[in-house]
């Protein structure tokens, strides 16, 4: 009791402190918030930037990943092709005493290891069978459970010309809408990825844990294509003695290098392993203490039915254990279901080691007759036309894939037949995605560097954070604002603000003691104090933020530290 009572201090704490010093603060609260929703403040919106720009610059540091950005209203066909309308739910059930909504896999955790892979009668008995408290009000009678859709819908356009529409619950489709465009420009050739970073929205049934589910969240997602016949070329080699932890869907957790668990049959495919073994480098260099990361498989029934292998990296902090990334081979699910849904060809093209003579007799249609006839639908009447067999008679009524019936008529086709020497062929490609919750790993590196030591009135915070991810570069410091201290100050602070990429803060409130403890607790990796022996020789103290060491140096010297380590 007494150690979780201290889990539960510590967090008060630091929530306290990321409040009141503008890191991550309750959105709206002057109108009495909203839950789920929180502001970026003046230290976190840099924070979260500089995640990002790390993010960003680790991927396209592969060489053969690109960044798009897609709107954030996606038309409900698009979802609905993607199986989002249908499918994007939680199970709720509701207090019958204070009407308070909560997920009903949430409130079952303490009954069973994993209720998120119950079926929704499986949860209803244990529901009944545990009868849980409340946490809002502590009582245990509940209504049936029910399958409640998770995304926002809105309209896009006005009055009776308004299509349907949903925020995007992930930034992945539009990257697979875009498949094409992204084709092209790596000059049709496989293996390529894109990836994005943006804001997704879900409305959660009970967002609760601060920062770990929200209503509207930051994301960055990586769709990485791949021809499943090809062999993959991946270099394991920096990874052959990095040890990691290792949850498999059968057998006992254990330690293993992330090649080793691939060549022992652990991870089901070499991407997906590469992708672990890059997000791991990744989360180290945000700042991500090792010792409380670890990789988890997903269990067969846990996985969607489309998914070959799947990982959540998931890491530990005051809310326990945490899904952060999950790295997830999808097969070409997405690429054919929006394929079926528009007609469009979401494919690519593989050569084959030798020409193939083969011989075609079958139907086409006559773009001719069969375009004005079909209009939109064309493209997929005249897929529904080439794979009838050479016996098929006309008039025909075909289903498309969207549900639509069309009528072909003699005169919308024509006869094929002919042999042909085929090159190759095309192909749908498989997937690869890893998808990171850029506010879960946000909270998680802070969490991670804030350190406390003494206790009560003296208890002093300071924040280790890299300095690649730290929201102020240096903050300036005049001893006292008078005998020309202040002016050296002032520009010292507008030229380290011109350096490209450094942001500095300048400080001139209260003692400097207090001062330094107001930079180590939003993690300044350095100060820089302007003192009389400045304005004797030009020199500053540099005072770094982990050791307490202080140097002297001059200002040039300073500015052209901070500019190149920025």
């Amino acid at each position: 009791m007494v150690e979780g009572q201290n889990v539960m201090g510590r967090l008060e704490r630091l929530t306290g402190m990321l409040r009141r010093r503008g890191v991550i603060l309750p959105a709206f609260e002057i109108h009495g918030g909203a839950k789920g929703l929180y502001d970026f403040g003046p230290v976190g919106g840099r924070l979260r930037a500089k995640v990002q720009d790390v993010w960003r610059d680790h991927w396209l540091s592969q060489g053969d990943v690109v960044e798009i950005s897609c709107p954030t209203v996606t038309p409900f066909a698009v979802l609905e092709a993607s199986g989002h309308v249908a499918e994007f739910s939680d199970f709720m059930t509701v207090c019958q005493a204070c009407n308070e909504a909560s997920r009903a896999d949430t409130m079952l955790e303490a009954h069973h290891p994993n209720p998120d892979a119950l079926s929704m009668s499986e949860l209803q008995a244990l529901l009944d069978e545990a009868s849980p408290p409340c946490p809002a009000c502590g009582a245990t009678e509940w209504s049936s459970i029910a399958a409640e859709n998770l995304m926002f819908d809105t309209v896009i356009g006005a009055g009776s010309s308004g299509r349907a529409a949903f925020l995007r619950p992930e930034t992945a489709q539009g990257m697979f809408t875009t498949y094409p465009a992204i084709y092209r420009h790596f000059r049709e050739r496989l293996p390529f990825g894109a990836m994005q970073l943006g804001r997704g929205y879900r409305n959660e049934i009970s967002p609760r844990q601060g920062m770990i589910r929200l209503r509207e969240f930051n994301m960055a997602e990586l769709e990485y294509f791949i021809d499943p016949e090809a062999e993959a070329s991946h270099d394991f080699t920096p990874w052959r003695s990095t040890s990691v932890h290792l949850v498999p869907a059968e057998g006992d957790p254990f330690q293993s290098t992330i090649p080793d668990a691939l060549d022992n049959g652990v991870i089901l495919h070499p991407t997906v392993a590469w992708y672990m073994a890059r997000t791991h480098d990744l989360l180290h260099a945000l700042g991500i203490d090792l010792d409380k990361l670890r990789f988890r498989q997903h269990a067969r029934d846990e996985m969607a039915h489309y998914a070959l292998d799947c990982w959540d990296v998931e890491l530990h902090g005051s809310y326990g254990w945490v899904e952060c990334v999950g790295i997830a081979h999808r097969g070409c699910y997405d690429l054919e279901a929006h394929e079926r849904a528009t007609g469009q060809r979401m494919r690519a093209w593989r050569n084959y080691a030798e020409p193939k003579i083969v011989e075609i007799d079958g139907w086409t249609t006559d773009g001719a007759k069969a375009g004005p006839a079909f209009r939109a639908l064309a493209g997929q009447v005249k897929a529904k036309v080439e794979s009838l067999p050479a016996d098929a008679a006309f008039p025909a009524s075909l289903i498309l894939e969207n549900g639509e019936e069309a009528v072909v008529e003699p005169e919308h086709v024509r006869r094929v037949q002919r042999t042909e020497s085929v090159a190759g062929e095309w192909f749908i490609p498989h997937v690869v995605e890893p998808a990171f919750g850029i506010d879960r790993i946000i909270w998680h590196i802070i969490d991670h560097a804030y350190q406390e030591a003494g206790d009560g009135d003296d208890l002093y915070v300071r924040m280790h954070l890299h300095h690649d991810v730290a929201p102020i570069d240096a903050a300036v410091l005049p001893l006292f604002e008078k005998d020309g201290m202040g002016e050296i100050a002032s520009d010292l602070h507008l030229r380290l603000c011109a350096s490209r990429g450094v942001l500095a803060v300048y400080d001139a409130s209260g003692s400097i003691g207090r001062r330094y403890a107001r930079a180590d607790e939003i993690g300044v990796p350095c100060c820089l104090t302007v003192d009389h022996t400045t304005l004797e020789d030009g020199t500053v103290t540099w005072r770094e933020r982990d050791t307490g060491e202080q140097t002297r140096l001059s200002i040039d010297e300073a500015i052209h530290r901070l500019s190149t380590r920025a």
